[in-house]
């Protein structure tokens, strides 16, 4: 029988799943919790005035959950406080709240791979009427079953991409890239041109030939060995984290540094990281066959190691169903 390589996880993730549909919790198909309440995720409603809706004025964070495992949740958080002190946003719960909250809503839940979200937004009240020390914000949390970016099958092949012509990233200097946010108006233009080119993602540059990120995800390309992924203009990716430490176990040598747009052209394999989807093997950009249009050798790799690394428990935690 011919395996693909992507069973190493989803042979028994499908497994799951089946459980988790069978299951009669009310809570199974997802939960959040808001102003100190939890409800079942179609239920689960924000106040209209709330400038995290019509502002786009918040933070957020994407930790996960994997085969009953909270992964990396204190790095998650760690970002998450960075983010709510440069927005000069307060979390109604603090650090250890928000942790011990999660945790209690996985396990009601039941859902063993999880998609997990926090966001802090500013509130009811507007900046522009008010000083942030007068403001009251709103945390919200949210636990779902996994979110697939780029689905099982997809996986298998690859999936293709752009290097998209219509829309650059937004610079820097007008939206911090480091604090994760909602404001995906250059990401949304991405997706459609990638969509009218007939491909599945957009890559976004910074308008002086360099690559940057993608929708909700970090670029790695692999040259000669070397695995290389932009600097300046991104999120600081957990997940992109993690497949760093992993390539460097593997002896992969790996660069932190400015990606001119040349180099995803020329490189032998592409990859885009997010924790929606962890590594997703790209093998065509433009139109054309990335390396030899399959999915490389060391993608493989980084895969493996990358959801084995969801077992580390360095890296995760067991949670008490």
């Amino acid at each position: 029988m011919n395996l693909a390589y992507t069973d190493f996880i989803f042979t028994d993730y499908r497994k799951r799943v089946a459980e988790l549909q069978a299951s009669n919790n009310p809570f199974a198909q997802g939960l959040a919790y808001i102003e100190g309440e939890l409800y079942p995720i179609n239920e689960a409603r924000i106040p209209i005035l709330d400038q995290g809706f019509l502002h786009s004025d918040l933070t957020y964070d994407v930790p996960s959950i994997w085969d009953g495992r909270f992964f990396r949740l204190d790095d998650h958080l760690d970002r998450f406080e960075r983010s709510l002190r440069l927005l000069r946003l307060r979390s109604p719960l603090d650090r250890h709240g928000i942790r011990e909250k999660l945790v209690e809503m996985a396990a009601k839940s039941g859902i063993r791979d999880a998609y997990v979200c926090m966001i802090v937004t500013r509130g009811i009240k507007f900046v522009r009427q008010y000083a942030p020390e007068e403001i009251e914000n709103n945390l919200y949390l949210i636990i779902q079953p996994f979110l697939w970016v780029m689905g099982e099958e997809m996986q298998k092949t690859g999936g293709s991409a752009v290097i998209a012509r219509d829309v650059r990233r937004v610079p820097p200097g007008a939206i911090d890239p480091t604090i994760k946010n909602l404001q995906w108006g250059d990401f949304v233009r991405g997706i459609f041109e990638a969509r009218d080119r007939g491909a599945n993602y957009p890559i976004l540059t910074d308008g002086d030939g360099n690559l940057t990120e993608g929708s909700g995800f970090n670029v790695c390309v692999i040259k000669d060995g070397v695995l290389r992924t932009p600097k300046r203009g991104v999120l600081e990716g957990v997940t992109r984290r993690t497949v760093l430490e992993v390539a460097k176990a593997n002896d992969i040598k790996c660069h932190v540094e400015d990606v001119p747009v040349s180099a995803a052209y020329d490189c032998d394999e592409l990859l885009f990281v997010t924790t929606a989807g962890g590594v997703m093997p790209i093998t065509k950009l433009d139109g054309a066959p990335v390396g030899n249009g399959e999915v490389g050798p060391l993608t493989k790799t980084i895969w493996k190691g990358y959801w084995e690394a969801h077992y580390d428990p360095m890296r995760s935690f067991a949670l008490n169903y």
